[in-house]
């Protein structure tokens, strides 16, 4: 492990405004349609990249960092089964979801791409940097949800024995009938953001779109507590000697990785920082003060610099794994 580098703040771009969120269309894969947001590259030879949001988030999660990056990368930002606009899938586990993300990468062409995670998303991304390694160049892990056996590493442990309740969807939906969107959003906003005052209002506003969306259709709760449990079973996996342990994965990963965490994050505690940096054998550690869960979205240009210069270092080792078959995708 060593410490981050961030190339000059010219070196990634610097929007005047929120750009909205970016387009996005349904593709059919092969296992399941998937969401896609895709922000088109502002340079020539911008490089192919995936990104994967956390739990209850969506690819308008990565607006803004895709924005700063657009020079350097094409950005294909996900909707995980169950959010955003992608359809919930029948089994929630953090290998089927990387294999769900992998799929886009092979029958999309695109790959090997540049891939990065957040918090769920990034367990995701360990495990598919580590059993893929031919589809990811190099790897950018945001609070990546790496497990944990304290429970006062996260805030969020408390809710843990409601998994085991029956019906707990039932309850959900009963709960939040009685939430407007407004207070979802801000109740997310005062969760993950260490200055909550510092969102943008454009920002806020999209997200209250989502929110209306998310709470509009019949899975929403559903998707939430059953991918909550796939991520819960990781961590159980993961202190029991086998294969799928996503530390034993991490240790296995090949490609340059930037592990970022916020000093300020309650969702997930800073302290998990240096094990998961320290687990990954070409790893740098980057901690953002007055930062959160989110640090994409609450410091994209900090985000942006950093992934930038992995990316400079990357080109000047000349580091380029095997790409695996691609396979057409509409």
């Amino acid at each position: 492990m060593k410490r981050a580098r961030l190339v000059d703040a010219g070196g990634v771009r610097t929007p005047r405004r929120p750009h909205p969120p970016w387009p996005g269309i349904e593709h059919q894969l092969s296992r399941r349609r998937l969401f896609i947001r895709h922000t088109p590259p502002t340079a020539k030879g911008a490089e192919p990249a995936v990104f994967v949001h956390g739990l209850g988030g969506s690819a308008q999660n990565w607006t803004d960092l895709a924005d700063a990056l657009s020079d350097r990368l094409a950005v294909d930002a996900v909707d995980l089964p169950g959010f955003g606009h992608s359809a919930p899938a029948p089994r929630v586990t953090v290998p089927l979801l990387a294999q769900d993300v992998a799929a886009w990468i092979v029958e999309s062409g695109r790959g090997p791409v540049h891939l990065a995670g957040h918090s769920l998303g990034g367990a995701v991304s360990v495990y598919l940097a580590a059993t893929r390694p031919g589809l990811v160049r190099t790897l950018t892990l945001v609070s990546p949800a790496m497990p944990f056996a304290n429970p006062r590493r996260s805030h969020q442990s408390r809710y843990l024995p409601m998994l085991a309740v029956p019906n707990m969807a039932w309850f959900a939906d009963r709960a939040m009938r009685s939430r407007t969107p407004e207070q979802v959003v801000d109740d997310i906003i005062f969760g993950t953001w260490a200055v909550p005052e510092l969102i943008h209002p454009q920002r806020r506003r999209e997200a209250i779109a989502e929110a209306r969306h998310r709470l509009a259709v019949p899975w929403n709760n559903r998707a939430y507590i059953q991918t909550y449990r796939g991520l819960m079973a990781s961590f159980f996996q993961s202190f029991v000697p086998g294969t799928h342990s996503l530390w034993r994965l991490a240790a296995e990963i090949q490609c340059p990785t930037l592990v970022i965490w916020g000093k300020q994050d309650r969702v997930i505690d800073v302290r998990q920082a240096p094990p998961a940096a320290l687990a990954i054998p070409d790893s740098r550690l980057l901690i953002l003060d007055q930062t959160g869960h989110v640090a994409m979205m609450e410091r994209p240009q900090a985000t942006a610099r950093a992934m930038a210069a992995m990316l400079d270092e990357f080109h000047s080792e000349a580091v380029e794994p095997v790409a695996e078959p691609e396979t057409a995708v509409s």
